[in-house]
């Protein structure tokens, strides 16, 4: 039988205009733009209003250019239109990549294996270090980039490139995704068929091939500084717990412990939360944190 993209592809327009148009409604979206990120990184030019800009070297005060890893279904831009001119107005240099194409499927990424992701991660935080003359970089990344990237750490050999990891909403241990997963698991074949379609989905579920290599070893690697953001409202990555890491230098935060009245879910924790945008500058910069509170979401 031979699978078609047809009824996946009516799915996404909708989820992309959704998300989209959510980003835009926040204080700082409007400081940045497709225009700004896309050209700049194509290029290799300057952008002075927006991020991947190759000609930002470091400062004192920020000491790290910051790489920003996308989720499933997400790309460089639109993940990123709160986040990254937040941190650009703060003195970082920001970089985002695309990530895990597949042919024939524009603007949605993070659907190829994500194994091979985390390759193509490697060689952009090369690029990153390379242009800005960085020993190392900080990652942050929402969902499938907020956990990805531990394979890069683990068994790519990241753990001497990268000073820090932030997950936001992370799939670090593998999501029954509401429930869903176990009742595609009910269906004979329904796995291997969705993964011979969008493997970077079915390596996420929870009991996949590629979660176990990934957790055949401890969560962290030496060296490496780790904070994990999770909501307890999150409906893709399920349990929520599941993002959580074990062993030294780590931070689990649970967002409602910071304003509990936020009530942000999947996408809304990675793409528009202005709190969530404090406490990951709190990750980047420990020795000046501040207090993250509901007011982050109006002073930043």
């Amino acid at each position: 039988m031979k699978l078609s993209w047809r009824p996946l592809r009516t799915l996404l327009p909708a989820l992309a205009l959704a998300l989209s148009a959510a980003a835009l409604t926040a204080p700082e979206a409007a400081a940045a733009s497709s225009h700004d990120a896309r050209p700049a990184a194509a290029a290799g030019t300057s952008v002075s209003s927006g991020w991947n800009d190759y000609s930002c070297k470091p400062s004192a005060a920020h000491p790290r250019p910051v790489v920003l890893v996308h989720g499933t279904l997400g790309n460089s831009v639109d993940n990123w239109l709160v986040l990254a001119p937040y941190l650009k107005n703060r003195g970082y240099c920001v970089f985002s990549l695309d990530y895990g194409k597949l042919p024939g499927v524009p603007l949605f990424y993070g659907l190829g294996p994500i194994a091979k992701s985390a390759e193509e991660l490697s060689a952009y935080v090369d690029k990153v270090r390379d242009a800005t003359g960085s020993g190392k970089v900080d990652l942050v990344g929402h969902s499938q980039g907020g956990a990805m990237p531990r394979y890069y750490l683990n068994f790519l050999g990241g753990k001497d490139k990268v000073n820090s990891l932030t997950g936001i909403a992370p799939n670090n241990h593998g999501t029954t995704l509401s429930g869903l997963v176990t009742l595609m698991d009910k269906i004979p074949g329904a796995r291997n068929a969705l993964g011979g379609l969008t493997p970077g989905l079915t390596d996420q579920a929870i009991g996949s091939d590629f979660l176990k290599k990934m957790n055949s070893v401890p969560d962290t690697v030496p060296g490496v500084r780790y904070t994990v953001i999770a909501t307890k409202y999150d409906e893709v990555v399920t349990p929520y717990t599941s993002g959580y890491l074990t062993g030294p230098d780590v931070r689990n935060v649970l967002l409602q412990n910071l304003c509990a009245v936020d009530f942000s879910e999947h996408i809304a924790i990675g793409t528009v939360d202005r709190v969530v945008a404090h406490e990951v500058t709190n990750a980047l910069d420990p020795a000046n944190a501040t207090p993250t509170t509901c007011a982050s979401a109006v002073t930043g």
